[in-house]
């Protein structure tokens, strides 16, 4: 695994008039890492990922992906270097086929240089990254492909988005509230998918979520932010115990809960 981190957030600083959103938040995120970020409603949580992704300018701080820098570049720079995000509400084409939405997440991606010069395979894009019916195949919409976007359930909304994400083929992608609105088999279906791509992809997942205990089980570490600052960032059954949170956010609902984290 290379030693350099796929994305780097130093003292991140978002700033709506008086208000301060995300207030010098650091983050370093490593190649293969599943993270989760979690906190109370008004935490900062979307403003930092909104940061990190292109979709709002900082105020302060430096933000580079892969060695590069990107603070303040617009959102196709972002994608451009491999990062992908989904939204706490789907942005899927509605009057389209399914199929037609992950097409256009490979037509907004380009295709990669090839082996050779007219044919050939393509550089370094996975096998089920190369066509629409194998990215829904991947996250298990074979079957409504023909379908119009508008006609899926609300669960196979979010999986179309993370599918058009994919579509892009990202280096890291970052999930914002996937599992909302989902029933409790669908939040773990939906938690085991994130891990099964990240592991069958290679890919870099940070996951803001709701559901916290769902959440706990599957992530390998995680980051809190509380009133725009980051108060912890470790592993689930650290962050579980670790005061500053108990008091901020999770209060009892661990002990009652008796989640079982990762180590």
């Amino acid at each position: 695994m290379s030693k350099q981190p796929l994305l780097q957030a130093q003292d991140i600083t978002v700033r709506f008039g008086g208000l301060t959103a995300v207030d010098h938040v650091s983050a370093t995120f490593m190649p293969g890492e599943l993270v989760g970020i979690i906190g109370p409603n008004g935490a900062g949580k979307t403003t930092f990922f909104n940061a990190i992704s292109g979709v709002t300018r900082p105020t302060s701080g430096q933000l580079q992906v892969q060695g590069r820098s990107l603070a303040g570049k617009a959102p196709h720079r972002f994608a451009a270097n491999g990062l992908a995000r989904t939204f706490q509400t789907p942005r899927t084409f509605g009057d389209m086929r399914v199929r037609d939405n992950i097409a256009f997440g490979l037509k907004f991606a380009g295709r990669r240089r090839r082996e050779y010069l007219f044919w050939g395979d393509e550089i370094g894009v996975p096998w089920v990254l190369r066509t629409p019916d194998s990215i829904l195949g991947l996250i298990g919409l074979a079957d409504q492909a023909d379908l119009p976007a508008a006609a899926i359930t609300p669960s196979q909304q979010r999986l179309l988005e993370i599918g058009m994400a994919l579509a892009t083929r990202p280096r890291l992608l970052l999930l914002d509230e996937v599992a909302a609105g989902l029933t409790e088999n669908e939040v773990e279906d939906m938690a085991r998918l994130i891990r099964r791509l990240r592991d069958e992809l290679d890919l870099t997942v940070v996951w803001i979520e709701h559901a916290v205990t769902t959440l706990l089980r599957h992530v390998e570490r995680v980051i809190v932010l509380h009133q725009g600052r980051k108060i912890a960032d470790d592993a689930p059954r650290a962050v579980v115990r670790n005061p500053e949170v108990i008091e901020a956010y999770l209060g009892d609902e661990m002990s009652e809960s008796g989640v079982e984290v990762s180590a």
